[in-house]
């Protein structure tokens, strides 16, 4: 670290600064470790993650709502990350999850805890459980059960969701079984060039006394919790608000975008030498109030001229689409590095210098609310209330991190008569209506159509969970910074003004338990940018928000009980789906599954890459969940055998699948790694694992491996000694090399290869 930052930092006078500054790090972190050291611990704690990755293959990407991104390959992998945290052993107890999904859908809510209640009776439920994502636009989409958000994957998709739920349920089954005596630290700092605000001009409308209380128009704060079981970290958590948005919407492979990648390298620091996935420790890098928040620092540019778009519409020339925001990176894979280590290095510094240790109940409040007639007292004193949901016009033309297609732009508060037909035809908005959402002009009203069923969500699930002087707000949509702010700062100042400590610290917990699209101030709603324009409950939703988190609040403080509130539907039964199933798989002829048929170089160089395509089935034939579809594997002559260095779970290494023909059913997947300077000198080879579908439905297990190849490297160590060997690695996943088809199936196929054969032949005779 210190070689790392002296290459930056030259002169003597940097050098002497950096000796001061490293000095006091050091410091911090020997007071940091020895508080560790003497803590009392008054908490059980528990962490546990598991795979959520899913259909890696023709499955709508969520987040964009771009019809033709679909998945096809994977980059590294989704998980979900849980920590329990319990007064006593069989106490009060609180579950926090962070998901590497684009939202939390409300389905996905409802059947976790009811699988939890399988297993664990009243332990767990709805009040005490908050599953919260990191917002990632690049996962597999088709597991909301509102209308609206499964359009552009051609409905509920029933292996996304089953994917989500399993591993969701699984990552809190490990965070219990772990559970012991452990200690809660709390630390809190300021990243800089991490995010931006994205509608600057909705903040600017917000009034000038409230936003001159803050140095920026975007959160930098962020909040880390430190869990340590005895003098054993076992895991992290990092509040910090920044849209999971700086791979594009051109992006095909399944990635945990910036937040995704924050976590794998805190989790690879802390499990060393263990592979992507394992080891004990686990680092969670949440969501916070990130509606208005983009990761994209260079900020929008007009695509054709280079030039800073228009500041309102964030249009070029009257087209959205033009307008792209990019940044800090050369390209969205280096965009995602880099925000994602800043975020990791600022989290880093925290948790080794946390020293404020939590200490007080672990408690919950929880509550459904119908946000369609909420009654509000606005700041000036006057009464409204909240609206059926609907979508404006400015939803269409997206954002400047994904935008729109179409003339539609952000900031437009009048509607058009060709767009009004066209939404009239689907629904047109009662007068009623239009007068709620005001001066939001309606492109779909979807609060007020039923059919098939419910577009849009009209209970939503309110929570909020303590750990000592820490409050997490569970908020169910995609906060605005301002948003955040104030629901934060009223919470933290009634549980003060009701006994809690002034070290009481609150932060917002984005995008949990349910999704309702984005929320605005009143201020931000008049100027119709996207966020604005998807502020579905009307202008007068953050205050409804406000006044029942005020409620909760004041329950929590005074300990006494709330209202459970309406039960969400369950509209699991009623979902319709269009997304076509794998039909079956067949190679081309004279091929076999896994066969390779463009193969390694015979010699490559650190920071080279290494690609190999296969013959393969499909990917959503199995999902490999906790394994892989591809292994890096260096071979070791001394122990003549080989130990898998990279797993498909790797930054370094993804794949890519290409249907080279349906109506065949002819596939291939292409392995990519990118030699990292760590890599040592030697042998290695590639292997991929796949499943393949027969025409009877049934799959079957095949593998493939590269020939050997060699890396020259400037390193001549063998790794770490924790490394599997091959053989341990697909024991304990659960791998099967080679076709395990039985043999009728053989023979099957070997009979349609002769017959494909003999018709080529008879084909070629007549010519």
């Amino acid at each position: 670290m210190i070689s790392h930052i002296a290459c930056v930092f030259r002169t003597r006078r940097e050098l002497s600064h950096l000796g001061k500054m490293w000095v006091a790090l050091v410091f911090g972190l020997v007071m940091a470790l020895s508080a560790t050291a003497h803590a009392e611990h008054n908490y059980f704690i528990g962490a546990g993650r598991a795979d959520i990755t899913g259909p890696a293959a023709e499955v709508n990407m969520m987040g964009y709502a771009n019809p033709s991104q679909k998945t096809a390959g994977i980059h590294f992998r989704l998980y979900s990350r849980a920590f329990v945290v319990a007064y006593a052993r069989n106490a009060s107890r609180v579950v926090f999850v962070s998901a590497d999904v684009a939202m939390i859908s409300q389905l996905v809510k409802i059947e976790v805890v009811k699988q939890l209640r399988v297993l664990y009776g009243s332990l767990y439920s709805t009040e005490n459980v908050c599953l919260s994502s990191i917002h990632t636009h690049s996962g597999p989409a088709g597991f909301l059960q509102y209308l609206l958000y499964d359009i552009t994957s051609l409905g509920f998709v029933e292996e996304s969701f089953q994917a989500i739920v399993a591993g969701i349920v699984e990552s809190i089954k490990r965070a219990h079984d772990s559970l012991r005596p452990g200690s809660v630290f709390l630390n809190e700092g300021e990243l800089l060039d991490t995010n931006i605000n994205r509608s600057p001009t909705a903040y600017e409308n917000n009034p000038a006394v409230e936003r001159e209380s803050y140095q920026h128009n975007v959160d930098k704060e962020m909040v880390v919790l430190k869990l340590v079981a005895g003098t054993q970290p076992i895991g992290m958590i990092s509040w910090f608000a920044v849209h999971c948005t700086s791979m594009n919407n051109t992006n095909t492979m399944i990635s945990g975008d910036n937040k995704g990648y924050a976590s794998y390298l805190f989790e690879k620091e802390m499990n060393s030498g263990r592979l992507p996935g394992e080891g004990d420790f686990v680092a969670a890098f949440a969501q916070a109030n990130e509606g208005d928040v983009s990761p994209n620092t260079r900020g929008p540019h007009c695509l054709d001229t280079g030039l800073p778009c228009d500041a309102n519409s964030s249009t070029c020339n009257g087209k959205s689409e033009l307008c792209v925001a990019s940044g800090p990176g050369v390209d969205m894979v280096d965009s995602t590095r880099i925000i994602g280590e800043r975020q990791y290095v600022k989290a880093l510094a925290l948790y080794n210098t946390a020293v404020r240790q939590l200490t007080g109940p672990v408690d919950f409040r929880h509550q459904s609310v119908d946000m369609t007639d909420v009654r509000v007292i606005t700041p000036d004193g006057a009464t409204a209330k909240t609206c059926l949901p609907a979508m404006g016009y400015s939803f269409a033309a997206g954002t400047t991190d994904g935008p729109g297609a179409f003339d539609f732009s952000q900031g437009t508060t009048e509607s058009n008569p060709m767009w009004n037909l066209i939404r009239n035809f689907i629904k047109k908005p009662s007068v009623e209506q239009q007068r709620c959402q005001q001066p939001k002009p309606i492109l779909l009203d979807t609060g007020e159509i039923s059919f098939p069923y419910a577009w849009q969500p009209s209970i939503v699930e309110l929570q909020l969970l303590r750990v000592g002087d820490l409050v997490i707000a569970a908020v169910p949509g995609e906060f605005s910074t301002m948003s955040g702010r104030r629901v934060m700062s009223n919470i933290t100042a009634t549980l003060r003004q009701h006994g809690f400590t002034n070290a009481t610290k609150t932060v917002v917990a984005g995008l949990s338990n349910t999704y309702s699209s984005y929320i605005t101030t009143f201020e931000e709603y008049q100027v119709q940018r996207y966020e604005g324009a998807s502020t579905i409950y009307g202008p007068h939703t953050l205050q409804a928000y406000v006044q029942h988190f005020h409620q909760l609040a004041l329950a929590l403080a005074t300990n006494t009980s709330v209202e459970p509130g309406p039960a969400p539907p369950d509209l699991h039964s009623k979902q319709l789906s269009f997304l076509t199933p794998v039909i079956y798989d067949n190679p081309p002829l004279g091929k076999s599954f896994g066969q390779v048929i463009a193969d390694a170089s015979p010699v490559y160089y650190v920071n080279s890459t290494v690609t190999v395509t296969y013959v393969s089935g499909h990917p959503r034939n199995n999902f490999m969940t906790g394994a892989t579809f591809l292994t890096v594997e260096r071979w070791l002559p001394e122990q003549s055998s080989w130990v898998v260095d990279y797993t498909d779970a790797s930054w370094e290494t993804r794949f890519e699948w290409t249907r080279t023909s349906s109506i065949l059913g002819h596939s291939t997947i292409t392995v990519f790694w990118t030699i990292p300077p760590s890599a040592p000198s030697g042998g290695y080879r590639i292997k991929h694992f796949g499943f393949r579908k027969s025409l009877s439905g049934k799959t079957y297990p095949y593998s493939g491996a590269s020939s050997k190849f060699v890396v020259k490297a400037d390193i001549s160590s063998h790794g770490n000694a924790q490394t599997p060997t091959a053989d341990e690695y697909y024991a304990r996943v659960g791998l099967t090399t080679g076709d395990q088809a039985d043999s009728s199936e053989r023979r099957r196929l070997i009979l349609l290869n002769r017959t494909i054969l003999k018709n080529k032949l008879r084909k070629r005779k007549r010519l």
